[in-house]
């Protein structure tokens, strides 16, 4: 059972992986699909030393996971429910923006649907 320090804790791991962009633009990569260090510094347009360096901070903080693959290093979220906490948030953050109806047609959030229906009549 987790405790109120070990929460605290957990938050702060959370906090600190997607306190840096880059970081968070790798994790939303990994969102996607496992990546590799060379794939992710060419379609992030980062050094493959920077990327390798942030997924190493991941890492550490127990949001991503490693694979040896010959001699290639694959990552991947650590968990299914980590990767659904993140989606979750990034939607709901950006379901914030009152000027943007909200993307899920099945949204049960009190008084979202109504607002947003109201915003397209």
């Amino acid at each position: 059972m987790l405790t109120i320090a070990s929460r605290v804790e957990v938050m702060n791991r959370l906090g600190r992986a997607m306190a840096d962009t880059t970081r968070s633009r790798i994790l939303l990569a990994l969102l996607d699909e496992p990546g590799y260090p060379a794939k992710l510094a060419r379609e992030l347009e980062l050094t493959r030393t920077n990327v390798s360096n942030h997924l190493s901070c991941l890492r550490g903080c127990g949001i991503v996971v490693s694979e040896q693959e010959g001699r290639q290093t694959r990552y991947e979220i650590a968990d299914r429910h980590i990767a659904a906490a993140l989606t979750a948030l990034v939607d709901v953050t950006l379901a914030i923006d009152e000027s943007v109806p909200c993307l899920d047609p099945q949204c049960t959030v009190p008084g979202c649907r109504a607002a947003c229906e109201g915003e397209s009549q």
